[in-house]
């Protein structure tokens, strides 16, 4: 026998709008949690690590506690950023090291067109869970670690060239500490092409 709705004095279903909003929400959580288990295995790969990283994120960003949707993202991929570059630096000292003497690469990307790309986000979601997913993965994971890390953070995460350094910097090792918007920058510019490249070379072998 189904469980009765409780209902107001008038006799009208009062739980309802209730109902509705908690499967809201939870649709939302739900929403979340899958953009970050991506976010995640982009980072450090698919398995129980990235679901570590997640249950991480929302633990620390505090997720039921944001105001909104889109809060409720930005710090949860802010945290996980944090996590996975941590677990990064702990799995190789090494790969998060701030470049020296850093020039800029001859690329097919100006500068004005960086932060329209770091804008991006949702269009390398779709790629990711795309029928290019495999594609696509192979060559996120055919990258160094640093260029790896910074595109993701950048395209996907959606955080500024600000932001990406000052996690490196704090989170990324010892080596990580000389860490620069600038760098981030030409790190990530290198990465907008390698993938444009990759596409282009894609499309010509069909």
């Amino acid at each position: 026998m189904p469980k009765e709705i409780p209902t107001s004095s008038s006799g009208s279903t009062s739980s309802q709008p209730r109902d509705g909003a908690r499967q809201g929400e939870d649709n939302d959580f739900d929403r979340l949690a899958a953009g970050l288990y991506s976010l995640a295995s982009m980072l450090v790969g698919e398995g129980e690590d990235g679901i570590r990283l997640v249950e991480t994120a929302v633990a620390t960003a505090e997720v039921s506690a944001c105001s909104s949707a889109e809060e409720a993202r930005r710090s949860s991929h802010l945290a996980l950023a944090t996590a996975a570059i941590e677990l990064i630096a702990q799995r190789d000292p090494e790969a998060l090291a701030a470049p020296e003497d850093l020039e800029r690469a001859v690329t097919c990307i100006e500068d004005d067109d960086l932060d329209a790309a770091a804008e991006a986000g949702e269009e390398m979601e779709r790629m990711i869970a795309g029928p290019e997913r495999d594609r696509v993965r192979t060559w996120l994971e055919s990258l160094p670690t640093a260029l790896r890390t910074i595109y993701v953070l950048r395209a996907v995460a959606g955080l500024s060239a600000l932001e990406t350094a000052d996690l490196l910097a704090r989170h990324g090792g010892p080596l990580g500490a000389g860490w620069t918007s600038e760098a981030v920058r030409e790190f990530f510019r290198q990465g907008l092409c390698s993938l444009a490249s990759q596409l282009i070379h894609a499309t010509a072998g069909q």
